[in-house]
């Protein structure tokens, strides 16, 4: 606690004192120009990873940045959604998976949770869509190799999610809204985000063009895509990316891309 006191200290006397100008502003109001939608896990900080200033992103966090569909849960998700579009205006949306993550450890692992953290095994059914998409495509996969898929499997079933809410479909249908897909890798601060075109997550503006498969994805419910927003430069460590198209705009028959 002393730590948090002493960085409060620090903070009023440092950051805010040079920042004065902008905390006024803010006090009159808010604009986010992001809804970043990512893990409750204390290695994700969306403001840190995006270098984004403050009151530059709206963030949701939980475990295993999860969504549940329009009207299966009584949660803060759907009011917070709902909000940041109708009200703030939002028109970028990211749904940021992450490695190494104990929420979709537990997924894979959904029946041991059921005694020792009951609230956290009926969290985690609402990707139950997830955890199906593995055992049924994925079952020549294990350890990390397993869970990073999950990862990025389950950054797609929240995308598919979000579509469920009636303000998401409405923007999406006036093409006045975009959904992106990131896994961010702990280890090396890269961020990667799903390509509808080579149906995989590639590194964020890349220049290789013919980008080597990163999680050899099985093709499964169909995603859209769309425009692009300029986003910093990701710290690359494999080097076999290039720059992503991400995802969600509906077709003009209602329809929605294939992934792949």
């Amino acid at each position: 606690m002393k730590k948090l006191i002493d960085g409060l200290q620090q903070f009023q006397t440092g950051y805010f004192s040079s920042h004065r100008q902008l905390f006024e502003e803010l006090s009159h109001g808010q604009h986010p120009r992001i809804l970043f939608i990512t893990c409750s896990d204390s290695r994700v900080d969306p403001n840190l990873i995006t270098q984004a200033e403050v009151g530059e992103l709206f963030v949701i966090r939980n475990a295993g940045n999860i969504i549940p569909p329009f009207g299966a849960a009584n949660g803060g998700e759907g009011a917070a959604i709902e909000y940041a579009i109708a009200a703030l205006d939002i028109k970028q949306v990211i749904v940021c998976g992450h490695s190494h993550c104990g929420a979709m450890k537990g997924l894979l692992n959904l029946s041991s949770l059921e005694d020792t953290m009951p609230l956290v095994s009926n969290w985690l059914k609402h990707a139950e869509a997830t955890r199906q998409v593995m055992r049924d495509n994925y079952g020549n996969l294990e350890g990390e190799e397993l869970l990073e898929v999950t990862v990025a499997e389950n950054v797609l079933t929240q995308l598919e999610n979000l579509q469920t809410y009636p303000i998401i479909r409405s923007r999406l249908h006036q093409r006045n809204l975009t959904l992106h897909g990131w896994v961010y890798h702990i280890e090396s601060g890269e961020v990667l985000e799903y390509d509808a075109v080579s149906h995989d997550f590639i590194a964020l503006q890349s220049e290789i063009r013919t980008p080597e498969p990163e999680y050899n994805f099985h093709p499964t419910c169909p995603v859209s895509s769309s425009k692009s927003f300029p986003v910093p430069p990701a710290s690359q460590s494999k080097g076999n990316h290039r720059q992503s198209v991400p995802i969600q705009t509906p077709l003009k028959n209602g329809g929605l891309a294939s992934r792949n």
